[in-house]
């Protein structure tokens, strides 16, 4: 299944770090022939006293409109992809999402700084409601200083896309983008999966102690597997290197993308609640916050509803 975005939306507050979405988005929308979508959303405060609550007039309203799409038009002067901005106020991650789904948005691209620890708490990460939110597959780039991420405008290359593989759902769907990405890009396909054993021991009788044999039959059944899902027809087109490794998920995925100079890496978004946002996050969560390049970021249809602070 051939997976091409039509329909790109850049997200941008306007700053030089978010700016970097652009660059990702002419280059993918010249490689697709897409139509791409340039969003900035007024996310205005408003004060509460004495339980009153005092928005901000209309008139400074239409002013920051006014403004940041004259930015927009600037900022895009030069680009050769055909292309319209979309801003708006309100509510930063409700509202991208609603203009997702109002002009069906196939591929959304956003900028994180990839907080961790007390000040993600505190602050939460609209980036990362947006992938619990949106029904599309959205590109997080994390670091626009990394080494060739400022020459994205003119080309996108993907020579090295990386997919996490645990066989799920959100896997699978994670799969299906990766493996029409490498065609597309005629890239090196890595498909990764990371043996947790204390995961695997729960297949065991209670207070059984899993063998040297026992791993090995793991990894070998998980290896053959993962062969298995590329159809022999696409490896004209892409060529598949299948990896198992040992360990913390997020930790493994992160540590061979930077061993093998992934230029993507690919996972499946699944949905946490609340709590486990807040204090676990998911493995995509992780990586995201210390990927060493961008992050694809695709949710199973149905999966993703959990709302994450932003």
């Amino acid at each position: 299944m051939r997976m091409q975005p039509r329909r790109i939306l850049c997200t941008t507050d306007l700053s030089e770090f978010s700016n970097q979405t652009l660059a990702y988005g002419i280059g993918l929308a010249k490689a697709f022939d897409a139509k791409l979508f340039i969003c900035h959303v007024v996310d205005l405060p408003f004060a509460t006293i004495y339980g009153e609550v005092h928005f901000v007039p209309l008139e400074i309203q239409s002013q920051s409109l006014e403004s940041a799409r004259n930015q927009l038009e600037a900022l895009m002067a030069d680009a050769t992809v055909p292309w319209e901005s979309l801003v708006t106020v309100g509510h930063t991650a409700d509202e991208i999402q609603r203009l997702a789904v109002e002009h069906h948005i196939d591929l959304a691209i956003s900028a994180t700084h990839g907080r961790s620890g007390l000040k993600r708490f505190v602050l939460g990460s609209v980036t990362e409601r947006m992938m619990r939110a949106l029904t599309c597959p959205l590109l997080v780039i994390r670091d626009p200083a990394l080494p060739g991420e400022g020459e994205a405008s003119q080309a996108i290359r993907f020579g090295r896309i990386l997919v996490g593989c645990d066989f799920s759902e959100d896997s699978d769907a994670a799969f299906r983008y990766g493996l029409s990405l490498a065609q597309e890009f005629e890239a090196e396909l890595h498909l990764v999966h990371v043996l947790e054993p204390p995961v695997y021991t729960d297949w065991l009788k209670a207070g059984a102690v899993p063998s040297i044999d026992f791993d090995l039959n793991f990894q070998e059944q998980a290896s053959e597997k993962l062969s298995q899902m590329v159809p022999s027809e696409a490896r004209h087109w892409c060529s598949p290197v299948v990896s198992v490794l040992t360990g913390r998920p997020f930790a493994e995925i992160v540590a061979y993308a930077s061993s093998r100079r992934a230029d993507l890496i690919v996972l499946g978004m699944r949905g946490y609640g609340l709590v486990e946002a807040l204090f676990l996050g998911s493995t995509t969560d992780r990586v995201v916050r210390h990927t060493p390049c961008p992050v694809l970021s695709v949710c199973a249809e149905g999966r993703c509803s959990i709302d994450v602070p932003g």
